[in-house]
């Protein structure tokens, strides 16, 4: 089948052959795709600038099977240079996308929240707000939610009780104060409301527990980046 141009974001790209890559890329109301790009001749130097991460293309692309064929791309509005921290958690953002969505599962909405949390990286923005917010939200698209609204009882989670997470359960009250979730926390993690330090630092500790099984062992090459920049 041929497309029509969709406008994409570039999350990682390889060599695939001498006048070939290889890019995944994240297409506007499709989800992610991984496609082959010829880059050679005159246009090959100008073709490898404008393949860059955090730049929007047109697309045009075709192909019957998982493996797509770029026809013709072009630059599409003003391309976002991050810089610092932004930039590293960018390099996040692609990556965590790039490793968690599914290529060519019709995913249509993951675009739109990509773009909205990177412009938000690019407006200074709280920039651990905006991650734990892609990261829940995305969890949440990819079926992997976590309902903050009821415990394993069934009961609305209380702001005034503290609660521990099992995988596959839920919420469970517990006894011990000292530890856990506290039903205000839970509440506000729900809201995307991370202005609080201890609900941004408890927010971090959940998304990592729930990324984990969909990252598996291989470790994240932009956190290990980021720790190696402070």
């Amino acid at each position: 089948m041929d497309s029509d141009f969709y406008t994409a974001y570039l999350l990682h790209r390889r060599p695939y052959s001498d006048s070939q890559v290889m890019l995944d890329m994240l297409v506007e109301g499709v989800g992610q795709l991984r496609m082959i790009a010829r880059i050679s001749g005159r246009q090959a130097t100008k073709h490898k600038a404008q393949l860059q991460p955090f730049q929007p293309l047109l697309v045009h692309y075709s192909g019957k099977y998982d493996l797509k064929y770029i026809n013709k791309f072009e630059l599409h509005g003003a391309p976002l240079f991050l810089s610092g921290d932004e930039l590293y958690c960018g390099f996040y953002l692609n990556e965590l996308t790039n490793r968690i969505v599914p290529v060519n599962e019709p995913i249509e909405q993951a675009y739109d929240l990509y773009k909205s949390h990177l412009e938000n990286l690019n407006r200074g923005t709280n920039l651990q707000s905006v991650l734990r917010s892609y990261e829940f939200q995305l969890l949440e698209l990819l079926g992997y939610g976590v309902d903050f609204s009821f415990d394993t009882n069934g009961e609305p989670i209380d702001e005034a009780l503290t609660y521990s997470y099992f995988s596959e359960l839920g919420f469970v009250i517990q006894e011990d104060t000292r530890s856990g979730f506290s039903g205000e926390q839970l509440q506000a993690i729900a809201n995307h409301d991370f202005s609080r330090k201890d609900v941004l630092y408890m927010a971090k500790q959940l998304s990592r527990y729930l990324l984990k099984p969909l990252l598996g062992n291989k470790p994240l090459k932009s956190r290990e980046l980021f720790t190696a920049s402070q």
